[in-house]
């Protein structure tokens, strides 16, 4: 069996990253609490974003509370795009049959490229009608897992790992409002700061032949 070549976004399309990362919540009392050592448990937040990947820009972002499952973000997420997907491209934690679902509700034949866990099984009809998922196992089990992330193109979610080192580093890794609007409202600015930024510091790539 050959193995599952996923195609770079093609024009009009979206190679969507999609990811999470934890934000603290900074009160009025963040500097008082570090100046005097007074020890209090701190709140956190879940950031999830959906990140362009040839583009790297966030195209996509939610905010939930801290033990809110990943998949359960996806239709959110895809909600905020309306071009088509080429591909989904996760890791371990989106392997889940509602995300599948989602992508499909969103774009019917976009690529799902979500690892399997080491426990995986086939589905009852993977020897007739098999599943992206099917097709996925079937290729790990005869070429390997490396190089089905390879063909895959699973390894490419460098952006979006990328895009949570930089909002950290740029803007620190809390949030200093204490209403959901207002988060929501300083979350939607740090987007635009980003992709401005990163629109401003990309060069313009031309081809020599």
């Amino acid at each position: 069996m050959r193995l599952p070549v996923v195609p770079v976004s093609s024009a009009g399309a979206v190679e969507l990253l999609v990811d999470s990362t934890g934000v603290k919540l900074c009160g009025p009392g963040e500097w008082l609490g570090e100046k005097h050592g007074t020890q209090r448990r701190r709140a956190w937040k879940k950031l999830h974003v959906g990140v362009d990947a040839v583009t790297g820009r966030i195209v996509a972002a939610s905010l939930t509370d801290h033990d809110v499952d990943d998949g359960s973000q996806v239709g959110p997420l895809l909600d905020q795009i309306e071009k088509p997907l080429a591909a989904f491209v996760a890791d371990g934690a989106y392997g889940q049959t509602g995300v599948t679902e989602a992508v499909a509700a969103h774009t019917p034949d976009a690529a799902v490229v979500v690892p399997p866990r080491s426990t995986a099984v086939p589905s009852a009809t993977a020897a007739t009608n098999p599943t992206q998922r099917d097709r996925h196992l079937r290729s790990i089990a005869e070429h390997g897992r490396m190089a089905w992330q390879k063909a895959c193109r699973n390894n490419v979610r460098a952006p979006v790992e990328a895009v949570f080192r930089r909002w950290k580093r740029v803007l620190g890794d809390g949030l200093r409002f204490r209403t959901e609007e207002r988060r929501k409202a300083e979350i939607a600015i740090a987007i635009r700061m980003l992709n401005r930024m990163l629109d401003l510091g990309r060069p313009d790539s031309v081809r020599v032949a």
